[in-house]
This record gives structure tokens, sequence and C-alpha cells, in this order.
């Protein structure tokens, strides 16, 4: 697969829950690795997206956001 997107992961789609207008997407990336996107019913329909299916996730994002677990709060500029 060709794309602009720096970040594809290769996987195998394990769910497909479809919605009103977007499907949730779950792709098995990796023994015990998911990774969860939501796209619209005409994308999935149009790469027809089913369980068992190989499929591409393409990543492009500016931000990267972390979290932890824990009692120590990191206050408002989250610093």
């Amino acid at each position: 697969m060709q794309a602009s997107g720096s970040n594809i992961l290769k996987g195998k789609v394990v769910k497909v829950v479809e919605g009103a207008v977007n499907c949730e997407v779950t792709l098995e990336i990796a023994r015990d690795m998911e990774i969860v996107g939501i796209i619209t019913k005409a994308a999935a329909t149009l790469l027809d997206l089913a369980e068992g299916k190989t499929a591409f996730a393409v990543i492009k994002a500016s931000d990267v956001m972390f979290g932890v677990d824990g009692e120590e709060d990191p206050g408002v500029d989250g610093g």
C-alpha cells in the first residue's frame, strides 16, 4: 500500500461496529494489541471492511497526548 502518511500499521479487522453515520473499526496490529478508529459508513463500505480482512491504519496526527495512572495532579498547565 502506498500513502502519504508516515505511520502505517498493517493488521486484521477484528470488529466493525456500525452506527447511524460512522463505523468503529478495531484492527489487531499485533498479538493482544489493537487500534480503534472511527470512519464514515461510506468509507467502510468502499473499503469492504469486515472481520478477518487485512487492512491498514494510516495515522496522521500533529499532536500526541500522554497520560498516567496515579494520584499526582499535574495541574492546569499539564506540567
